[in-house]
């Protein structure tokens, strides 16, 4: 029994090897750089999303300033109109102080676990930044109303704000 040998088939010829290996080469080489290209792709839209994410969050941080500041006009304006109501009420319902002024001194007015709960209540319940709400709680401590409504706060607030005032 005799093998034929003749026929198409592998070859041994040299220069078939060099174009396979060239062939292989030039695939592999289009194959990186396609990956390549996605993943540059993926990574600028990451990157993109990100960037639109931390816009949003600017613009949404100034929206909000912007809407604490039309309030308190607004409330500065009406107050300003308003006829002082602080001889009408009781002493200790809160006379004269607005129901965000209350609420704020509630706010204070509660223990908190830290800082992140604290800050993300008065986000969720008072709709204004942290920073916004000690302005406004800093000058509450200024306001009699504020002492007469709630004076255990407002009298340790106080106190607080005098020890460290004592210690600059």
């Amino acid at each position: 029994m005799t093998v034929d040998t003749s026929g198409p088939g592998p070859s041994d010829d040299p220069a078939e090897r060099v174009e396979d290996r060239a062939r292989r080469q030039a695939e592999d080489r289009a194959r990186r750089q396609a990956e390549d290209r996605a993943r540059g792709q993926a990574e600028g839209r990451a990157e993109d999303r990100a960037r639109d994410q931390a816009e949003g969050r600017a613009r949404g941080q100034a929206e909000g300033r912007a809407e604490d500041r039309a309030r308190d006009q607004t409330e500065g304006q009406a107050r300003d109109q308003a006829p002082d109501q602080a001889e009408d009420r009781e002493p200790g319902t809160g006379a004269g102080l607005s129901e965000r002024d209350r609420d704020v001194l509630a706010v204070e007015r509660r223990g908190w676990p830290g800082p992140g709960a604290k800050e993300r209540a008065i986000r969720e319940r008072l709709g204004i930044s942290p920073t916004r709400y000690y302005q406004l709680l800093n000058a509450l401590l200024d306001d009699p109303r504020a002492l007469e409504h709630d004076p255990v706060t407002v009298n340790r607030l106080r106190r607080i704000r005098d020890e460290r005032r004592e210690r600059r």
